[in-house]
């Protein structure tokens, strides 16, 4: 049976491989996906496995890194999981993964006989015509993956055979689709606001003036991202949510004082960070900002603005708690000129 995988890996067979953990999908599609920015969808069109899962609120595709939060320290949500698809749908899939294989003159031998194995499993061996005559107490629970991450190690940790499970009952399988997974899948899905930082002075500064940072309260708020999962008897979600909590401030050169010192501004009562630039201000200290010592000659400084997300999630059944924390970045370039001097 491996043999067999291994070779159908090669040549593609995209129904056969959506239904064998490990190997599966390794054929599918790299690109865009049909996922929007309100609601969106894990369903694909070509032939692999269809995630039921389904995405709302401030969403962004599948694979864009656009707007995306990157976790802080080494936690990634998951690449793979296992979710149920109905015993009609399995037996489908199986029979026309199996006809699919068997009558293409292009395959060898060893490929048919291993697909004819991995098919009289279900359906005449462990298993008796893929349990449907208890298809109204479980349900195949099958794995799959992110199109986009599929180079990522993790995406091929779903290396389980289909399996069955009985309905109500939760898989004591890693991955296997809980609300606490939605919400990690739910936390890859967050598309952030648009909180660009605003600087006064702007892109051109003077050395020893503080350079003012601030964010609106208006334009930095909380986002969340609900998942759902609503297939062969199963029906949870979860809800995902991003808050703001503060801002990091890299000068881009030791040649330069961040305020406060440790550079991280904290957010307000008001929900803002910093204090806006106004006139009379220019020889005061910013609560949130940068002073640069030394000019930046002829090239630029690359000022790094970073904004802290603390995720938190629930789900059915009233489950819920905390996921490792997410940052957002962007860079601009400041020029920093020396203060010029009148002789008389």
């Amino acid at each position: 049976m491996t043999r067999g995988a291994k070779w159908l890996v090669v040549t593609g067979t995209a129904t056969t491989l959506a239904l064998l953990p490990g190997t599966a999908l390794a054929d599918r599609r790299h690109g865009g996906s049909s996922q929007g920015s309100y609601e969106a969808s894990g369903k694909q069109s070509d032939g692999a496995i269809e995630s039921r899962i389904t995405y709302a609120g401030s969403t962004r595709p599948s694979g864009s890194s656009s707007e995306a939060v990157t976790p802080v320290g080494d936690w990634t949500p998951p690449a793979c999981w296992y979710e149920p698809m109905s015993v009609a749908e399995f037996a489908g899939r199986m029979e026309k993964a199996y006809d699919t294989v068997v009558n293409d003159p292009r395959q060898p031998n060893y490929a048919k006989a291993g697909q004819a194995e991995f098919r009289d499993a279900y359906k005449d061996g462990k298993y008796h015509d893929y349990n449907k005559d208890d298809a109204d107490k479980g349900s195949w629970w099958v794995a799959t993956q992110d199109d986009s991450r599929l180079d990522e190690p993790g995406a091929w940790e779903c290396d389980k055979l289909p399996f069955w499970v009985d309905n109500g009952v939760t898989p004591a399988v890693k991955n296997a689709v809980t609300p606490q997974i939605l919400a990690e899948l739910a936390y890859n899905r967050i598309k952030l606001p648009n909180t660009k930082v605003t600087f006064a002075p702007t892109a051109t500064t003077k050395v020893n003036l503080p350079t003012w940072a601030w964010l609106d309260k208006a334009r930095f708020k909380q986002v969340s991202v609900t998942a759902a999962l609503n297939a062969a008897g199963v029906s949870i979600q979860a809800t995902t949510t991003a808050k703001p909590v503060s801002l990091k401030l890299e000068p881009g050169t030791t040649d330069a004082e961040t305020h406060p010192a440790s550079g991280a501004c904290t957010i307000n009562d008001d929900g803002s960070i910093g204090e806006p630039y106004a006139k009379g201000k220019a020889d005061r200290t910013p609560p949130c900002g940068i002073t640069y010592l030394r000019s930046s000659g002829d090239g630029t400084y690359t000022l790094r603005a970073t904004i802290t997300w603390a995720i938190t999630w629930t789900g059915t059944g009233g489950a819920g708690g905390d996921l490792p924390d997410g940052t957002f970045g962007t860079t601009q370039d400041v020029t920093v000129q020396e203060i010029q001097s009148v002789n008389r």
